[in-house]
């Protein structure tokens, strides 16, 4: 069985990168044999553009320096599962796999945002297969990046 496990402590990483940088506690990474490629944090704030998902710019990195052949053999790591459209971007970029920490639904409970829909409903309706895997035994350290974050951003602490 494949260890996932460092990969995901540095995307858990990135989202803690990222809130130091002033945006959202999102992060991801991209990975082909074992070697990280391409790293990215979420970056709405600093970057003025709400469709800065960490994924969205780790797929935009992706896609200027390789292509779909290549990305169908690398696997994204994230610390969160990706949200509808980062799900969507992740299907059409041509990445074969993607691993997650925390789902979407603990982040839903945790912030009470998103649009609470599984990545598996959006890429399994796609002709091309992603292989899917998450949550993970690190959601609650995933988690736990949230629990910090979005009581004090939302007013609710």
């Amino acid at each position: 069985m494949e260890n996932h496990e460092p990969f995901l402590h540095e995307a858990i990483a990135l989202s803690k990168s990222a809130v130091e940088h002033g945006d959202e506690p999102f992060g991801s990474l991209l990975v082909k044999g074992g070697d990280i490629i391409l790293r990215a944090e979420n970056s709405v704030y600093t970057g003025h553009d709400m469709t800065n998902h960490a994924e969205m710019n780790l797929i935009k990195l992706a896609a200027k320096q390789y292509d779909t052949a290549f990305l169908d053999h690398c696997t994204i790591y994230t610390s969160t599962e990706p949200c509808a459209m980062c799900s969507g971007a992740i299907y059409w970029s041509g990445i074969g796999r993607m691993v997650f920490a925390c789902s979407e639904t603990r982040l839903g409970e945790i912030a009470g945002i998103g649009l609470n829909v599984p990545s598996r409903s959006i890429l399994q309706t796609g002709a091309r297969v992603v292989t899917v895997v998450g949550p993970t035994d690190l959601q609650d350290e995933a988690a736990k990046v949230h629990q910090e974050f979005w009581p004090k951003h939302l007013g609710r602490s």
